[in-house]
């Protein structure tokens, strides 16, 4: 059994601390902020503590954390105290390199869509412009600003209604919804470390929103005595609807093949077998098929 590491925040530095949470909690969505000044000065940058919090009001959140190093502040919670907006844009691989530079600490005034080379657009309800190579760009008016800490590393939380959505008509669908696999989406994880949401990262698991699993302490107790079910088959096989009835059983056995399984004599080999049946019927995406398997041989 591996020894867990116990820390107590208070014993050590806040960069220390910085990288652990940074690398825990992972991967984080990146909001790529776009502000503007009193002046008129635009200024881009990325921020990866973000997310959605509310779809009723519609509420992003980001936090531009005060730098560590020297206790100052970045640009971009300078630009939302002067004018209360903001456009924040989702960043996909296409991009990212160009999000990345964008993330470089210029001079005040210094515009980062000429540094990064991305293309302003302007906004239709508010002063910062929007990243035209961005799939989808929230227009937002800040709510409220609320200071974390004092100290370098203390957050700011920026609250930000959304009040117009722009969505690049090649990351929609057939009926025209967002679709995951053309956004390419990319998150932030710790020290320079991205990921990248392709196909080979995707997969569905079913929730069970509508329906009420009959929980992993339901399934028959020899699930548990073998290693060829993996957590995760047996947290699926506990998000059924249901257990078998013995209709259903009856069936199955006959139709299934499985009958040659259970005349073998109880035992290793026979709970082997029933539980290697029933992992191949979950990788091929069947899941009906493998707890009917596993109920077939009792509890």
């Amino acid at each position: 059994m591996e020894k867990t590491t116990s820390i107590d925040v208070n014993s050590i530095g806040t960069p220390e601390l910085h990288q652990i949470l940074v690398t825990a909690i992972a991967p984080r969505p990146i909001a790529f902020a776009s502000t503007i000044d009193a002046k008129g000065s635009v200024n881009l940058s990325p921020f990866s503590f973000f997310n959605v919090f509310s779809a009723n009001p519609p509420i992003l959140i980001f936090s531009p954390a005060r730098r560590v190093r020297n206790n100052t502040i970045k640009h971009t919670l300078e630009n939302v105290r002067e004018v209360k907006e903001v456009v924040i844009n989702t960043v996909n691989y296409p991009m990212v390199e160009q999000m990345s530079l964008a993330s470089t600490e210029y001079d005040k005034g210094v515009n980062e869509f000429i540094k990064s080379g991305l293309t302003p657009v302007d906004s239709i309800k508010v002063r910062p412009p929007r990243v035209k190579e961005s799939p989808v760009s929230f227009e937002c008016v800040i709510d409220n600003i609320i200071e974390l800490g004092s100290e370098g590393g203390a957050g700011n939380l920026i609250i930000a209604r959304v009040v117009m959505v722009q969505i690049n008509g090649a990351y929609l669908d057939e009926n025209h919804r967002l679709d995951t696999k053309k956004l390419d989406a990319v998150a932030r994880l710790g020290g320079n470390w991205y990921t990248r949401v392709t196909g080979e990262s995707l997969f569905e698991i079913p929730k069970p929103v509508r329906t009420t699993g009959i929980g992993v302490d339901t399934l028959p107790k020899h699930v548990f005595t073998t290693d060829i079910l993996s957590a995760n088959d047996i947290g699926r096989l506990g998000n059924a609807e249901g257990i078998p009835s013995e209709e259903d059983l009856h069936s199955f056995k006959q139709t299934s093949g499985i009958s040659e399984i259970l005349t073998m004599p109880a035992g290793d080999a026979k709970t082997l077998k029933l539980h290697q049946t029933a992992k191949d019927y979950l990788q091929a995406g069947n899941s009906d098929f493998a707890l009917k398997t596993l109920f077939c041989d009792g509890f």
